[in-house]
């Protein structure tokens, strides 16, 4: 099936692969690293002929093993290019998705049939050809109506709309409770199946679904699934998938090689995954021990004589419909409309802003439902009209927080400059309706942190807001500080949407962010500076609001907080005042405390980057910094449509070099690889000049160093540059009310409120299980039996200290170097044998600068002395 054209590259790649310094492991796996060369060249050349799966059954190899050898085949950085990426990351999330969203099919058909029916029921008609049509007709509906096809959430109500399809066709002695009785019910009452399957199908199913709900009720009560959504996708998206796919029922089910054929079709020109083999356990299908299993995650017994207590975590659609349920549940008492607080905001401006935010909300909502269809599948509009709603409702409910505490702050009332300003509502908006897709768009798997990103991730919400990335950001932080109900989870997402502007996103052609720092400049002349190094060491300060940000800089910084910026007249269009010329322009709040944060971000980076490579030269930690804070502070058109670690990089190899100690780029790539939410387009793809990419070291010799020469060269004379402060790395004094607390290595207790929702169905009055199963798990309040579990409960808490875990794996070996860098212009890179490092925890680092701490924690104190349902700490 392989072109020659296709043949006679790979063969050249397999050869360099064979040649390559210390390629013993292709050498033994031949066939397979034959086999992953054919891959990568046939999708360069855009000749793929074959489907995946049908490559991974040539060379005996599971879907998670080829990925992981491909990986491992990459020694060259070039080998794989970023366009095989792309493919590769395509492939993974369809695999993580369809591997969750079986084995949650197989358990839940357990739950509706019968294993062995009466005798009555034909052999046609076994449990295997019912999870056969089911599984079959769900990767048919799901390729046909569906474009996003890694979307967890959307997929699985997609396959409940599928069971309830079946369910109702089936006869009820195959069925158990409480399938059987709604099943007989609906024949009892007229709807008989004989001539049911006569009638016209279009009409027969709307129509059967409106008489009788009973089922889709029953499971969305069992998978916590919101009733109204699951309907949506049955009408708008599952009866046009059966009107088109002309499935004709025959004994009580459709036909399976009707179904076969569309399938087959589909996945040939797919050319990816056969997903019927999951129906078979195939091994090509099945995840790998190690690289993919998230049961490893699982705390284990370190006494052997003590029972163990298996504690599953929750599978990837429960822990996705957990989320959705506990924001539907924080929405469901919010509005769609401004409240009567919001509205008392904007009659008590100079300029009433309140037909130009309905105006805005509505023009945005036909904008975002367009976007989504497209991105999603046209039958999908309603559904993004209705992440849209939860989103406006968060909106407004943030919006009043903020100006609550902007009125506690400054004592005024009248925010008519900031009501009317549209970039603020823009980007408070988006950030509401960003959290709701975050929430909606949980990622299958979480073994592999790229799976994260789907279409629909951010930086799409700015796409479709049409919204400068350097905008955004200012709303980020009131944003989390606004809303106490807001998850750990989300508040990581937020946290990492900061990351992705600071290090990249703001820094795109286009930004308003170039201008800024050039009126900075142009304050004091060039020596004028965005943020002084002065300030590195102090600590974070967290006292500026959405309100700063986004009026800056309108506001001296030398002055106070104060009313006067928020009460001025002002519309929706009128600029700042404009300044005489005598007078200088007025320093940028937004500007200087973005600074701040990218110099912190970019020092963590750097010293988790200098501990896996460099732990044994300390002296040069400083230089590497000063370097590269200068860098940012002096040329930063070096970052314009570049990246933070691209700078960060070049300047660790830049000092290195000048010092004479042996740091190749190949080691510093590789080690790059290891740390977390990095992506390889970073080195592989670097802006060497207009519209030309290439490698991280083709970018350092063509332009890092011919820019910074005389710079880097300083550092090896007896005069070197002063040194800039290190910054200083605020520490968070608290946790996460929500996280869970390790007792003792020796037991597998945890300390942790119920952060689980309450059932829909249940009308909130008990909590969902927080595992699938679990020997001891507490809820007060209800029965828990005898006392002897709490006193060992007890014993076990009161021996032990419970403290915030915190990660800091220092000190180990330096990481494994690549074989050979073939895109390195000076040929000396050569492998020294050294080894990875595992990567660095950094969240309980970088939580500490997205929240006021003092703040926060004294004002969680007032709220405990007044409220025993205090909000959580974020």
């Amino acid at each position: 099936k392989v072109s020659e054209s296709v043949r006679e590259k790979a063969w050249k790649t397999y050869e360099s692969l064979s040649a390559a310094d210390g390629a013993l492991a292709c050498n033994k796996k031949k066939k397979e690293t034959w086999g992953v060369c054919i891959f990568i060249v046939a999708i360069d050349l855009d000749e793929v002929t074959f489907t995946f799966t049908e490559l991974l059954k040539s060379i005996n190899l599971s879907v998670c093993t080829f990925f992981q050898f491909l990986k491992e085949v990459d020694v060259n950085m070039d080998t794989v290019s970023t366009k095989v990426d792309s493919t590769v990351s395509r492939l993974k999330k369809k695999y993580d998705v369809l591997f969750a969203l079986y084995h949650k099919f197989e358990r839940t058909c357990g739950l509706i049939y019968l294993e062995q029916p009466s005798s009555e029921i034909s052999a046609e008609l076994s449990s295997v050809l019912v999870l056969k049509n089911y599984w079959i007709t769900f990767l048919l509906a799901k390729g046909k109506v569906l474009q996003v096809e890694d979307d967890l959430v959307i997929s699985f109500q997609l396959l409940l709309c599928v069971l309830d399809y079946f369910i109702k066709l089936s006869p009820p002695a195959m069925l158990k409770e409480p399938y059987k009785s709604s099943v007989s019910a609906v024949t009892v009452n007229g709807s008989a199946r004989t001539p049911r399957r006569g009638q016209n199908r279009s009409s027969r199913t709307a129509k059967q679904l409106d008489t009788d709900t009973k089922i889709i009720e029953i499971l969305c009560k069992e998978h916590d699934c919101n009733l109204d959504e699951v309907k949506n996708v049955y009408f708008t998206s599952f009866i046009p998938f059966l009107n088109s796919a002309g499935i004709v029922a025959s004994n009580g089910l459709p036909e399976v090689e009707v179904i076969l054929k569309q399938y087959d079709e589909l996945y040939l020109k797919n050319k990816d995954i056969d997903a019927r083999l999951f129906l078979n356990h195939d091994e090509t299908l099945q995840p790998d021990v190690i690289a993919c299993s998230q049961l490893e995650r699982t705390p284990l017994k370190n006494n052997p004589d003590e029972e163990i207590n298996i504690i599953l975590p929750q599978t990837p659609v429960r822990a996705a419909m957990n989320n959705i349920q506990q924001l539907i549940m924080i929405l469901n008492s919010a509005t769609d409309k401004p409240s009567d607080i919001l509205i008392k905001y904007f009659n008590n401006c100079t300029v009433n802003p309140k037909d130009s935010i309905l105006k805005r909300v509505e023009s945005f909502g036909h904008i975002f439902k367009k976007k989504f269809a497209e991105a999603v599948g046209q039958g999908w509009a309603e559904i993004g009209s209705q992440r849209y709603k939860l989103g406006v409702r968060l909106y407004y409910r943030v919006m009043e927080s903020m100006l609550k505490s902007e009125e506690e702050r400054l004592s005024v009332q009248n925010f008519s400059q900031l009501l009317n300003d549209n970039i603020f509502h823009t980007s408070l908006l988006a950030c509401a309706v960003e959290v709701v897709m975050a929430t909606y768009g949980r990622k299958a798997s979480q073994s592999d942190s790229t799976s994260a990103e789907t279409d629909l991730s951010f930086p799409w919400i700015l796409n479709v807001f049409d919204l400068k990335a350097f905008d955004f950001y200012k709303v980020i932080e009131s944003f989390i500080k606004a809303e106490p109900s807001l998850t750990r989870e989300m508040i990581k997402h937020l946290e990492h949407c900061e990351h992705r502007i600071m290090e990249s996103l703001a820094w795109q052609s286009g930004s308003p962010l170039f201008d800024l720092i050039k009126q900075s400049k142009e304050r004091e002349g060039q020596s004028d500076q965005p943020e002084p190094t002065s300030t590195l060491s102090m600590p974070l300060q967290h006292n500026h609001t959405a309100a700063d940000l986004y009026l800056s800089p309108v506001k001296s910084p030398k002055k106070k907080a104060s009313g006067p910026p928020l009460s001025a007249p002002s519309t929706p269009d009128v600029q700042p005042a404009v300044i005489p010329q005598a007078q200088k322009p007025q320093k940028s709040t937004s500007l200087s405390l973005f600074y701040k944060k990218v110099y912190l971000l970019a020092y963590r980076r750097l010293h988790t980057l200098f501990l896996h490579l460099l732990s044994e030269h300390p002296d040069l930690e400083p230089l590497i910094w000063t370097l590269f804070q200068h860098t940012l502070q002096n040329e930063y058109e070096l970052m314009r449509d570049r990246h933070l670690d691209q700078i960060m990089m070049c300047s660790m190899y830049g000092i290195c070099k000048v010092k004479n100690v042996d740091l190749r780029f190949k080691i510093i790539v590789s080690a790059y690889k290891e740390l977390c939410n990095t992506n390889q387009e970073t080195f592989k793809r670097v802006l060497i000049r207009e519209e030309q990419y290439d490698s991280i070291i083709v970018f350092y010799n063509l332009v890092f160093m011919q820019k910074l020469k005389t710079n880097i060269l300083q550092y090896a004379s007896s005069r070197p540059p002063t040194l800039s402060p290190i910054p200083h790395i605020p520490r968070s004094p608290y946790q996460f009310s929500n996280s869970p607390r390790r007792v003792s290595a020796g037991n597998n207790i945890y300390i942790s409120p119920l952060k689980s929702p309450y059932k829909f169905s249940d009308g909130f009055q008990s909590p969902t299980k927080m595992t699938p199963r679990s020997r001891i798990l507490v809820s007060i309040g209800e029965s828990f039996g005898t006392s002897e579990k709490f006193q060992k409960i007890n014993q076990m808490l009161c021996n032990s200290e419970c403290q915030l875990k915190r990660s800091a794996e220092v000190g180990a070996a330096a990481p494994k170097p690549l074989k050979r860098l073939r895109f390195d212009i000076e040929g000396q890179d050569e492998a020294d044998g050294s080894k990875h490092l595992p990567q660095e925890s950094k969240f309980q680092q970088k939580l500490a600068e997205m929240t006021s701490t003092r703040t926060r924690m004294q004002k969680q104190k007032l709220n405990d002395g007044n409220d025993t349902s205090a909000s959580e700490e974020k």
